[in-house]
């Protein structure tokens, strides 16, 4: 399978409850020629780093990617959750694998025959663990060690708007593994075609 979806599950927020939570602290209501200013605001936050009125919300996503990239997030975050599909307490049933795009074909033909033995041997192993008396917990946890990094797995991510610009500029760079990088691409393509942040996006420089 070579497709890896992001799917936008939903956004709690948007530009004009950020300049809400930055005029908090002086007033509770916004009049009317507060809203023509919204978007001086955000630009001045965000250059003069004035970060915390960008956590007041919250934007969350369904993912499927291969294990390798799922590492990808997990590291250098910061305020983002993740929560992520375990072969310790199920047994894959569906054997999907990630297959890059930009290897020649015959090379895909190997990985792809590789990928499908790793595969049979996962499940053949669950079987033959618990023909010897292996508790079948035991050994699903276990016999997913033969499976690869191609592997694709669910998750589901969560953060604020601050946590979401510091992933983007981290992974969606040059610099990023392509597999990351297109997957933080369509992140923000989505945040993007919501509306919601337009001002706060803009003013981060995404």
């Amino acid at each position: 399978m070579q497709s890896q979806p992001v799917e936008l599950l939903g956004i709690y927020g948007s530009d004009l409850q950020i300049a809400e939570s930055a005029w908090y602290s002086t007033a509770k209501e916004v009049s009317s020629d507060k809203l023509e200013r919204v978007p001086a605001l955000i630009r001045m936050l965000a250059s003069e780093k004035h970060t915390l009125p960008f956590e007041h919300n919250h934007i969350e996503f369904r993912i499927i990617s291969d294990v390798a990239t799922h590492i990808h997030f997990l590291k250098h975050r910061i305020g983002v959750s993740i929560s992520s599909q375990s072969a310790r307490y199920m047994e894959f049933k569906e054997d999907l694998y990630y297959v890059p795009e930009d290897w020649p074909e015959s090379a895909k033909v190997q990985y792809r025959e590789c990928m499908d033995a790793s595969f049979d041997l996962y499940h053949s192993t669950i079987a033959i663990l618990m023909s010897h008396g292996m508790s079948r917990k035991r050994a699903k946890e276990s016999a997913r060690f033969v499976l690869p990094y191609a592997t694709q797995i669910r998750y589901k991510v969560s953060c604020n708007l601050l946590s979401f610009i510091h992933f983007q500029k981290l992974r969606n760079s040059e610099h990023a593994q392509i597999e990351i990088r297109l997957i933080a691409a369509e992140m923000l393509r989505l945040v993007k075609e919501s509306g919601k942040f337009d001002i706060s996006l803009e003013a981060w420089g995404l």
